[in-house]
């Protein structure tokens, strides 16, 4: 659960926490245990790059809904607002345009909500 707070940040974690029933239980635990317990914690990658993986395979498979939690957790792990660009303009390139477009528009809100003197992208 550490990393996942310090990677998600507390407040995401503890809306997932709460909104947790009886029949979500196993599934936060799977999360919690899989993702954040293993895959986040081995040393082959930093945060950063997984991040980075995280970023793009989210953008490649269209799970808009995921992504602006992970902006907000790049920037968490150090990436700046230029890195972010950098990946989704890259997994464009490899996963289409229209993927990259969506991305880019849910990052540009998250990083302008973050951060009001974000420059607009246009």
């Amino acid at each position: 659960m550490r990393v996942r707070r310090e990677v998600l940040g507390d407040e995401h974690v503890d809306r997932a926490v709460d909104r947790t029933t009886e029949f979500t239980r196993s599934f936060q635990d799977y999360i919690t245990e899989a993702v954040w317990g293993s895959i986040w914690t081995r040393p082959g990658l930093d945060r950063r790059t997984r991040s980075c993986i995280t970023l793009a395979v989210l953008t490649a498979l269209g799970r808009n809904e995921e992504i602006a939690m992970h902006v907000r957790a790049a920037v968490r792990n150090g990436l700046t607002a230029n890195e972010i660009a950098e990946v989704l303009l890259h997994t464009g390139a490899y996963a289409g345009v229209p993927a990259a477009n969506a991305a880019f528009a849910i990052g540009q809100q998250v990083l302008s909500d973050m951060d009001p003197r974000t420059p607009d992208s246009e």
